[in-house]
């Protein structure tokens, strides 16, 4: 037994020694998502001296090769380097797809060359450097560094961003890919974000990105975090200001760990307490804020098929001045005239009324898959929970109770499919669909000033871009949106009679109750937004765009049914249910300067 297997393996030597080492491997290589060719990629057979790099039409041959298993690493300057195992028996051919549109595994950009939202349209990006700047402030303050951005401040806190002259809800905040429903439509109500949470921060002007909604007549603020690398490491950062005026600071710390298959799990925290501020010659009392903000993100970054899930809680309570507080016109009158405000106490970090304090959850799913030749399918369902609390000044048992309690949850679902499969040309379209309802606690003791309310919303979208050559990209979209509003409110009747409604909306009456009317008026709105436009790359460093966008938004609930007192900003707000959507037209020209060293924008628009 034992010669016969010596036998049977001299015999098997002999044969792999004799044989003939002529094959030869032709391979192809392509990129994943268009077919198109990918030249300059290296491919080494590795255990051999052996290398050769793909022509033009992406091929490759090695010659003079055995039949055999043989594993090949193929590595290109814009791809994830790849290792592949190849079948050789006799003359082979393999056609080999490489991950060569890496946006999902983003991990280094020079700023100048991070892309755009947009094409054609005007759209500035805030540099990391600025975003860390503006740790300690609001987002509003933060994007003032923007040309053509400036603030609407209602308080020492509170403040507002405004687009061209346009804020609350014709501006439209984008947070890590879910926007934002924070009741943006008072003018006292900032922003409900954490600047800290996001580092790609950048501004659209005007309609022109209406993939995000066509009622965005301002503009778009787009808030995202960094991507994460794709790589076993385990990074934070931490970062704290201090404040002289309101003598207090901020701290932030986030930490991150990544895996190299993709698996990454973030966590961060900011906290920023700052007493009253003061002025040159006197102190501002009750003018401090207290907020905290946290942001969880885990998820898996893959090319073919990722996911994520994310959860943020912001809260936020603001002092609003003592003195800003009036009892009658006379107050108003003395106010105005005053050098110094009527009520100065000593400093103190306490916050007492009047003020406001609003707590935000934030949480979202996202899940995309890469079709191969085909595009990009991304889903997403995210949810929302704004309460807001604004406390006036009271007497007796009323005097800890909130003069306005506010709870707006919103649930939205949103859909698209990005075709990218033709070199040069990519179309993207998706549809959307949110409902939101509004609860008015009745319990506060004074008039609702926004009743109870559901709302209903659905989109459509489609939005193309296409490279007439290394030179000029054309781009275009249009979007549908119908939002219905289905409220109950009641009204006095002397404020019926008084606006008309007893003529134009007596069928809309459910309940008479003498002096006040119980009313559920309910309103369909059809909405057309379109855009186009040109980018024309002059050079490296010059660039020249063009856009025009029309655009139409419904109006919020409180242009509808505002009525009353709304007592942190101290007046009297009256709706009308006879407003209609809105509509605008908008052309931008801009010019566009970007070198390592400095850069300009000259952007007018005609609106």
């Amino acid at each position: 037994m034992k010669n016969y297997l010596y036998v049977f393996v001299i015999f098997c030597s002999s044969i792999i020694y004799a044989q003939d080492c002529n094959s030869i491997l032709i391979g192809e290589i392509v990129d994943f998502h268009d077919n198109s060719p990918l030249s300059g990629a290296t491919i080494n057979l590795t255990g051999k001296n052996l290398s050769t790099v793909s022509k033009e039409n992406g091929k490759f041959t090695f010659k003079n090769l055995c039949d055999g298993v043989l594993e090949l690493e193929i590595s290109h300057p814009e791809c994830t380097t790849k290792f592949i195992t190849v079948t050789v028996n006799g003359d082979t051919f393999s056609e080999i797809r490489l991950e060569h549109h890496l946006e999902e595994l983003t991990e280094v950009k020079v700023i100048g060359d991070v892309p755009k939202n947009t094409n054609s349209g005007q759209e500035n990006i805030l540099s990391i450097k600025d975003v860390e700047r503006s740790s300690g402030n609001s987002l509003g303050d933060a994007l003032k560094k923007i040309p053509g951005v400036s603030t609407l401040n209602t308080g020492g806190n509170i403040v507002k961003p405004v687009i061209q002259g346009l804020n609350g809800s014709r501006i439209l905040i984008l947070n890590n890919n879910v926007r934002m429903q924070d009741m943006e439509w008072g003018e006292e109500h900032a922003p409900n974000v954490d600047v800290n949470a996001n580092q790609n921060i950048s501004v659209i002007k005007g309609a022109a990105a209406i993939e995000y909604g066509g009622d965005a007549i301002g503009g778009v603020i787009v808030l995202e975090p960094l991507p994460v690398i794709r790589t076993d490491s385990l990074f934070g950062k931490t970062q704290l200001n201090l404040f002289s005026n309101g003598r207090g600071g901020n701290i932030t710390s986030s930490l991150t760990k990544s895996y190299k298959s993709g698996l990454y799990i973030k966590a961060q925290g900011s906290y920023k307490r700052l007493g009253d501020l003061e002025a040159p010659d006197y102190l501002l009392s009750n003018t401090g804020i207290k907020e905290s903000g946290l942001s969880l993100n885990v998820g898996k970054r893959d090319f073919e098929q990722g996911w994520e899930g994310y959860y943020s809680y912001f809260n936020s309570e603001i002092g609003i001045l003592r003195a800003s507080h009036i009892g009658n016109v006379d107050d108003l009158i003395n106010a105005i005239n005053s050098d110094v405000p009527s009520v100065i106490n000593d400093f103190t970090y306490d916050i007492t009324n009047p003020n406001q304090e609003v707590t935000h959850h934030l949480a979202k799913l996202n899940y995309y898959r890469r079709f191969e030749g085909f595009g990009k399918w991304t889903t997403q369902y995210d949810f929302q929970k704004n309460r807001r609390f604004e406390y006036d000044i009271r007497v007796g048992d009323d005097a800890d109770k909130a003069s306005l309690d506010l709870q707006l949850t919103t649930h939205s679902i949103l859909s698209n499919i990005k075709f990218d499969a033709k070199q040069g040309l990519d179309i993207k379209a998706g549809a959307m669909g949110r409902f939101q309802t509004n609860f008015a606690n009745p319990d506060t003791g004074v008039r609702r000033l926004i009743p109870d309310y559901d709302k209903y919303d659905f989109g459509l979208f489609a939005i193309s871009s296409y490279e007439l050559n290394s030179d000029w990209t054309l781009d275009a979209g249009a979007r549908y949106d119908f939002s219905r509003i289905d409220s109950k409110k009641f009204y006095r009747v002397s404020r019926w009679e008084e606006r008309g409604y007893d003529v134009d909306f007596a069928d809309i009456i459910i309940e008479d109750l003498g002096t006040q009317l119980l009313v559920n008026p309910v309103f369909d709105y059809h909405n057309f937004s379109g855009t186009a436009g040109f980018h024309y790359e002059l050079n490296d460093k010059d660039h020249l765009r063009f856009n025009y966008a029309y655009s139409q938004r419904a109006p919020n609930p409180s242009e509808l049914f505002s009525d009353g007192l709304h007592h942190s900003a101290a007046r009297i707000e009256l709706g009308d249910l006879r407003i209609k959507s809105e509509t605008s037209s908008k052309l931008s020209l801009s010019l566009e300067r970007n070198t390592s060293k400095w850069g300009y924008t000259f952007s007018p628009f005609s609106k």
